[in-house]
């Protein structure tokens, strides 16, 4: 993830979780601790797709949206989750998922 401060300047760039070859296990408590310890005023969040697919998964929107609802309630906006992989990104705002 990139923490960004009110200028969207990067603050601090950390990796929240490292998964399997099928997933990974995120916590949102885990995420926004880290967010809130560094005074982020928002944040994207990135991850790959080993499979070489960017498309996200049901997974990946279900994680975003319960990382956008985290965020709401510690005024941490959520900007971006960008899924990339070797046939390219996809970014979940420019798609109108975030």
């Amino acid at each position: 993830m990139l923490a960004l401060d009110i200028r969207h300047r990067v603050l601090l760039e950390s990796c929240v979780a490292k998964g399997s070859l099928t997933g990974v296990e995120v916590h949102p408590r885990d995420v926004f601790r880290t967010l809130i310890r560094s005074a982020a005023a928002s944040v994207i969040f990135c991850h790959n797709h080993p499979s070489g697919d960017p498309t996200p998964s049901r997974q990946d929107l279900e994680l975003t949206a319960r990382l956008r609802q985290v965020g709401e309630l510690c005024g941490i906006a959520v900007l971006d989750h960008v899924v990339v992989a070797s046939d390219g990104f996809v970014s979940l705002a420019s798609r109108g998922w975030v």
